[in-house]
């Protein structure tokens, strides 16, 4: 894929929000208002059913827009919305950080840097886990571990997958989708990667914890979560390599049950040896079902990719079109910056 430089007008910065009452003030008041590159800077704040004063703060903290969830709908979700949000407004370049205030926001102009360049979709901020103090061993195993798989999975070469400190083009927003209600980290890497956009990283450098991750709640918890997703986006995506995969071990039990019973039919005339091709005739049609359900599953992803581009591009024409004084019931204004924005208020 090739790449031209190009103007860029609005970054959106957004923040998906439950209960950050606390920690929400320190993100806003690190947050910048201008970034190299950009005539405008906003900050969006996702309220996710939040009853701890969220709102409150990120209205008295100065952010420019707030998406409101009516209830806890998880950070998936949260990170959908302030994605579609951001569109709608006009973002060129969306960066998402956490409400922890866990990632340095004077890494945003580094962040945002390869995009502005035109060499990359989606840039991901890796941190440096092994100097992370407050992560334990298995932790950091843990960490590097399943960035290794999504590597794999997604054919990139991200080394921090489950940081969600990350800047979006507008054309990648557009035509990236999150499917999963537990976290859009690993999706949102395997779709690029499997979808051609091009996914870089940057280092970045991290705060001092304020309080626990609420994401990782135990370790087996998220290790399967984790899991889920990465398969369910492999079969979304690549589902004839994987049943090819699953179909692979029964053809070649079966077949070498097959041969051992060729063998010892010819070596022991007195011995049918009918359990064997029994096994054998049962093991090999398994595994041409499974290829069966892989080819199956082929089509319905082609098929899959010419409604995803049909939405990308309808999804693209809605938005393009949507004016500011059109916006959803649930994007409310919260402190306007300029004249030209005080204009479009009713």
């Amino acid at each position: 894929m090739s790449y031209r430089k190009r103007n860029f007008e609005k970054l959106i910065i957004q923040i998906p929000c439950y209960n950050e009452a606390e920690t929400l003030g320190s993100v806003l008041a690190e947050l910048p208002r201008e970034v190299e590159g950009f005539t405008t800077v906003e900050w969006l704040v996702i309220d996710d059913g939040s009853t701890d004063g969220t709102v409150e703060v990120a209205e008295g903290g100065g952010g420019d827009w707030i998406v409101r969830q009516p209830r806890n709908m998880g950070l998936a979700r949260a990170f959908s919305a302030g994605v579609e949000a951001a569109l709608e407004v006009g973002a060129d370049v969306i960066v998402n950080t956490d409400g922890d205030n866990q990632y340095s926001s004077r890494d945003i102009p580094t962040l945002v840097a390869p995009i502005l360049a035109g060499k990359a979709d989606l840039v991901i901020g890796t941190r440096a886990i092994s100097e992370i103090e407050h992560f334990s061993r298995l932790k950091k195993l843990l960490q590097k571990l399943g960035s290794w798989v999504v590597r794999k999975v997604s054919q990139t070469d991200v080394p921090d997958s489950p940081s969600g400190f990350r800047a979006f083009s507008r054309g990648a927003a557009i035509r990236l989708n999150v499917f999963s209600e537990y976290t859009y980290t690993l999706e949102t890497i395997i779709q690029a990667g499997l979808d051609g956009l091009v996914v870089s990283s940057v280092p970045i450098r991290t705060n001092q914890p304020l309080r626990e991750s609420r994401l990782v709640k135990n370790v087996p918890s998220y290790l399967w979560q984790s899991a889920v997703t990465i398969v369910r986006i492999f079969l979304t995506y690549r589902p004839l390599r994987f049943f090819w995969l699953l179909a692979s071990l029964p053809l070649g039990l079966g077949a070498l049950l097959g041969i051992r019973w060729m063998i010892l039919s010819l070596g022991a005339a007195q011995s049918t040896n009918i359990p064997s091709l029994i096994a054998a005739a049962i093991l090999i049609n398994v595994g041409f079902q499974l290829f069966l359900v892989g080819l199956l599953a082929d089509l319905l992803s082609a098929n899959r990719k010419l409604v995803q581009d049909t939405r990308s591009r309808l999804r693209r024409v809605v938005i393009e079109k949507t004016s500011l004084e059109s916006e959803k019931a649930s994007l409310i204004r919260a402190t306007p910056l300029s004249r030209e924005r005080e204009k479009l208020q009713p």
